[in-house]
């Protein structure tokens, strides 16, 4: 009797953990679909973004359930240089905003500068500047849901490839001078993918800081949000896996690795030794999938995920410079 009633025991107990595992998979599930759609969503308020670094540990749990908000990043600095504004237009109807400037000497090609995720156009001025010092015309836009441009959802990257794409056929509209493409983190994510689907062929390509899938960047966003150890990468999965019915986009397909191996023309690459949403090793497997035989890496020993030009002004200009003099023809 004593071996029956503790079997009874047994099975009830065994019942009531299956439960609470079930109830827990459906209450992380629910919180991963609405951390998929906010994460996604950049609002017109700049008062909705969400301060990570203010928020207590209870603020920040009930954070994780119902996902974080985050705020588009409005340009509220104009060229010093002169400019004109222009309007490029995707294929859904977004208008996605955009500045061309000359250089003032004779021209020897066009730079295009594209932007990181919860940036804008703006925020790359320094490098815009530098290219035009050394006598290439520029142009910088608005991803999607970005700056001055249309749209309240992101897609980090896999859509924004239809941007770089406008971009560059708006370019060589005006000339036929080489043209360059420059990208950091997001940017430079999207400028590998639209040579992988749009068969870009563009004189040279400068990338710095690409993360190496959406899921990846998911989980590294959730270590900077205070949100480390056991629930960060099943988290990021379900995260994924959201953003991937949410958006109608192949978010597991989503690979930088993939994107790297149909790239041709010659790489600068540039990463930082301490970043925290790409790990060294990440990158090197970028670049030793990175198919065309004219490329370089160069690691930035002290800089993180940030602007690698004002952190080491001197080995950018060089790297930088000696590139597109190598390849300007």
């Amino acid at each position: 009797m004593k071996n029956q009633s503790a079997k009874r025991k047994l099975r009830s107990a065994l019942r009531w953990i299956g439960w609470v595992l079930v109830v827990q998979f459906i209450l992380i599930t629910i919180s991963a679909a609405f951390y998929a759609y906010k994460y996604s969503y950049f609002y017109n308020d700049p008062t909705a973004q969400t301060h990570f670094a203010n928020e207590n540990i209870f603020q920040k749990t009930w954070r994780l359930f119902t996902g974080p908000k985050f705020s588009k990043a409005a340009n509220y600095e104009s060229p010093a240089f002169p400019y004109k504004d222009v309007t490029l237009t995707t294929q859904s109807g977004l208008h996605i905003k955009g500045w061309m400037a000359n250089t003032d000497s004779v021209a020897k090609g066009t730079v295009i500068l594209f932007h990181g995720l919860s940036q804008n156009k703006a925020e790359k001025l320094s490098e815009a500047n530098e290219f035009l010092y050394w006598g290439y015309n520029i142009f910088m836009i608005d991803f999607r849901a970005h700056g001055n441009s249309e749209g309240h959802v992101s897609t980090s990257g896999y859509r924004e490839a239809e941007e770089v794409k406008l971009a560059i056929d708006y370019v060589r509209q005006q000339n036929k001078l080489p043209v360059f493409l420059w990208g950091s983190s997001m940017g430079a994510v999207a400028i590998l993918k639209a040579i992988d689907d749009y068969h870009l062929k563009p004189s040279g390509i400068i990338i710095e800081l690409p993360f190496t899938s959406l899921q990846s960047l998911i989980r590294a966003r959730l270590r900077a949000n205070g949100f480390s150890g056991l629930p960060e990468k099943p988290f990021a999965f379900l995260i994924t896996f959201w953003t991937g019915i949410e958006r109608g986009i192949k978010a597991f397909h989503f690979n930088t690795i993939k994107y790297a191996k149909q790239v041709n023309c010659p790489v600068l690459m540039q990463s930082g030794a301490h970043d925290h949403i790409v790990s060294p090793i990440n990158a090197q497997k970028i670049f030793k999938n990175i198919a065309s035989q004219n490329k370089k890496w160069v690691v930035y020993p002290l800089a993180a995920h940030e602007s690698l030009l004002r952190k080491n002004t001197a080995k950018w200009r060089e790297e930088v410079a000696g590139f597109l003099q190598a390849y300007t023809h």
